[in-house]
């Protein structure tokens, strides 16, 4: 009699097994109708740094059915830094916005795009954008000196983005933003707003926006044209004359990538810093003192004081980081942190909990700019703060969004103070932690 041969059962992922949440308290969550991040918080706070939790409905499709959260510093280097081949994009929430852009781009298509801008944003590549920051900025302080004289309610988010929109289409094009290209390109917001709510299939989820993104095509292909006719701005040629000029030598630069590059950083370049500078004034508003103490650090224009107000961008991106949440996909077997994760595993990387770790920050919900200027005053391991990720998919735009930021600020904060009508009382959670409502103001002269 024969004997019976059993196949090998599949190797497994070296390392203990991920922890996973108890599905009676995702089915709370659930019931309570709460917010994903929510539900992450909980997972960190019951199992720490790696953990998993299942969304799905059935309990037992296995280990690679669970996500797995990621918030220790180690872990989350490892994943985004040391291995991003094993831990992969595989779509952008926002793709039906930005198409093939660099945010969403993959593979080899992914690096010839992210080589060309990344020249642009390097110190040397910086400097050509330092007058067009300082237009924008110049612009904004005026209409601020003008709702101070009057005394008109304005709101505080819609002027960063307006400043933030007018700072990336001088930079994109060479012209300040024009009032007909501001009111079409509201539609960018409207679109990012909607993406949470939109249905899961795609066709439908592009019906339902399908006019905003017809408004933002028509710009498109207007600037594109412009850009192609020579029409470069009063401050010269910009990045979209740089994706012209790359489609003369890499034919994969059609019309419709150097659109959805051009729609890319556009949402990447005016979204993240408007919301930053938007939760900035809030916090400050709730402490004025961290306003009077950046002053104070030095003259205007001094090293001193730059580096004052620039701590007051790093402590808000601590709690309202740009990149809120990092999707990554197990590509292969792997051990992380010391748990077997399997090929096929969907990855969370979360700097917003990663920031809120009172293992890494002390009182971690407490608004303090002097960590970023303090000696010893924030945790050195790189996974613990990264606002705009890490490693090779980091954002490109962070030396730009730090320096808009500090310039429209540096001209700001010593001549108006908001005084806030009301204020939101929460955080929607979308492409970035935007505050969840309108925040009007009028101006007053500081006290300091």
């Amino acid at each position: 009699m024969a004997t019976e041969v059993r196949p090998e059962p599949p190797a497994r992922a070296p390392g203990r097994p991920v922890p996973e949440l108890d599905p009676a308290v995702v089915e709370r969550w659930r019931s309570q109708g709460g917010e994903l991040v929510d539900l992450m918080a909980e997972a960190r706070e019951r199992l720490g740094g790696v953990a998993a939790f299942r969304l799905g409905p059935e309990p037992g499709a296995g280990a690679a059915g669970a996500t797995v959260l990621v918030t220790d510093p180690r872990a989350v280097r490892h994943v985004l830094a040391l291995h991003p081949d094993r831990y992969v994009k595989r779509s952008h929430r926002a793709r039906l916005l930005i198409g093939d852009g660099v945010l969403a781009a993959t593979g080899e298509a992914w690096k010839r795009q992210r080589r060309l801008l990344q020249s642009q944003f390097t110190g040397t590549g910086m400097r050509r954008y330092e007058q067009r920051i300082a237009g924008a900025a110049r612009v904004t302080a005026g209409r601020w000196a003008a709702y101070a004289r009057t005394g008109q309610t304005f709101d505080v988010g819609q002027e960063m983005r307006r400043f933030a929109l007018d700072t990336i289409w001088r930079s994109l094009t060479g012209h300040p933003l024009d009032a007909d290209t501001e009111r079409e390109l509201g539609a960018v917001e409207t679109v990012v707003a909607a993406l949470p709510t939109l249905p899961a299939d795609a066709v439908g989820a592009r019906e339902a926006v399908a006019a905003d993104l017809a408004r933002i095509d028509a710009v498109a292909r207007h600037a594109i044209g412009a850009a192609r006719d020579g029409a470069a701005g009063p401050d010269g040629p910009g990045l979209l004359h740089v994706l012209l000029g790359a489609s003369t030598e890499h034919p994969e630069y059609t019309d419709r990538l150097i659109r959805d590059e051009l729609v890319t950083l556009l949402v990447a370049g005016h979204e993240t810093t408007a919301t930053t500078l938007t939760w900035l004034y809030l916090l400050l508003d709730r402490h004025p003192q961290a306003r009077e103490r950046a002053l104070a650090a030095g003259v205007a224009g001094s090293a001193q004081r730059r580096e004052a107000v620039q701590a007051l961008v790093s402590e808000t991106l601590r709690l309202y980081p740009s990149a809120w949440i990092l999707p990554r996909h197990a590509t292969a077997d792997d051990t992380l942190g010391g748990y077997a994760i399997e090929a096929g595993t969907d990855v969370v990387v979360c700097p917003y909990l990663a920031h809120r770790d009172p293992g890494l920050w002390p009182d971690p919900a407490r608004f303090d700019p002097r960590r970023f200027t303090t000696p010893g005053g924030r945790p050195t391991e790189p996974g613990s703060y990264l606002p705009f990720g890490i490693g090779p998919r980091a954002c490109l735009g962070l030396r730009f969004a730090l320096r808009e930021s500090v310039a429209l600020l540096e001209l700001l904060l010593p001549e108006h103070t908001p005084a806030f009508s009301s204020v939101p009382t929460g955080a929607a959670y979308s492409i970035t932690v935007r505050p969840d409502g309108p925040a009007p103001a009028t101006l007053a002269k500081p006290t300091g």
